[in-house]
């Protein structure tokens, strides 16, 4: 008997491994064990700067968007071989505060001529949302501002905190440094919340998300800026069933979030499985995915915005 249920209980991991394998990308599927997963280092430098006080051709407008979040935030997807070079897509890199042509991957963490001392970074929703947002209006450039950074819990983007003040400071220098094409800070994108899906960071992130939301809005000045949240992966298994439920949990805080404040909404991803091979970071098209569906939130968000309406109660 003991054998019989060592056999079975062999067989029954073996098929839940099979099943989980099935969920991983095309760019992930050689590798057997999930585990940490390295992402290719980005290739053909340099960025190719751009004169942020003037429009690109054919644009009437710069809007700007603030990147906020961890790694899927960041990205970790492979990047594709060839970059994009379309001079209504710009972003400000991380480290020097330049602007460039937009490319992945955003969070660039090396120098913007060599790419020496960059990171793991790679494709993230930012770049797709860009895309799709000029899709719907080609008489507009996107000016991207990276601020993601991996692992980090909401902690730190509470006002004080040290990435809720770099992504403030970004934000203001953006601003002066557009300000000769009088570009406008149009929204935030947001995704986080793996570092606090636990019992302890899961009793209080509806609130810390709230106060993060209301201080950025009083600090750019920009009371109805609008907040667009991502559910977090529920990319768990069989083996890891605690990691899953926290993972739930997460998302119903994110997915309540436009119940909470005016001019918010949350992109439900919860459907995307494909991961680079860590059941945590989405591959590459996931993260397409998600950066087409943030532009169809955003979308959505201005159309039903109505002059006058109030933010439903919240604590």
């Amino acid at each position: 008997m003991k054998n019989m249920c060592q056999l079975l209980i062999a067989i029954f991991i073996s098929s839940a491994a099979i099943l989980g394998a099935q969920e991983l990308s095309p760019e992930a599927k050689a590798k057997a064990k999930v585990g940490r997963v390295e992402t290719p280092a980005p290739t053909h430098p340099p960025l190719q700067p751009v004169d942020i006080t003037k429009l690109p051709e054919g644009t009437e407008q710069l809007d700007l968007y603030l990147l906020m979040g961890q790694s899927n935030m960041k990205g970790r997807g492979i990047m594709p071989e060839e970059s994009k070079r379309d001079p209504r897509m710009v972003m400000m890199h991380l480290k020097d505060d330049s602007w460039y042509l937009a490319r992945h991957p955003l969070h660039l963490a090396g120098d913007a001529k060599t790419f020496a001392g960059h990171g793991n970074e790679g494709v993230g929703p930012g770049l797709t949302f860009a895309e799709a947002l000029i899709s719907q209006n080609p008489k507009i450039a996107i000016g991207l501002v990276p601020c993601a950074l991996g692992g980090s819990p909401i902690n730190l983007w509470q006002k004080g905190g040290k990435l809720y003040e770099e992504a403030l400071r970004r934000a203001m220098v953006a601003l002066q440094t557009t300000a000769p094409v009088k570009a406008r800070i149009r929204g935030v994108l947001w995704v986080q919340g793996e570092a606090n899906a636990n019992a302890a960071g899961l009793a209080v992130h509806e609130a810390k998300l709230l106060k993060l939301v209301d201080d950025l809005r009083a600090d750019l000045a920009q009371p109805d800026l609008p907040f667009i949240a991502c559910t977090i992966g529920e990319m768990g298994d069989i083996r890891d069933e605690n990691n899953l439920a926290d993972a739930q949990a997460m998302n119903q805080i994110l997915l309540a979030l436009s119940s909470k404040r005016a001019s918010t909404a949350c992109v439900d991803a919860r459907d995307l499985h494909t991961h680079i091979g860590d059941r945590l970071h989405y591959d590459t098209a996931a993260q397409n995915e998600i950066g087409k569906r943030f532009a169809a939130k955003l979308k959505e968000l201005r159309a039903n915005k109505s002059p006058g309406s109030q933010p439903k109660d919240a604590p």
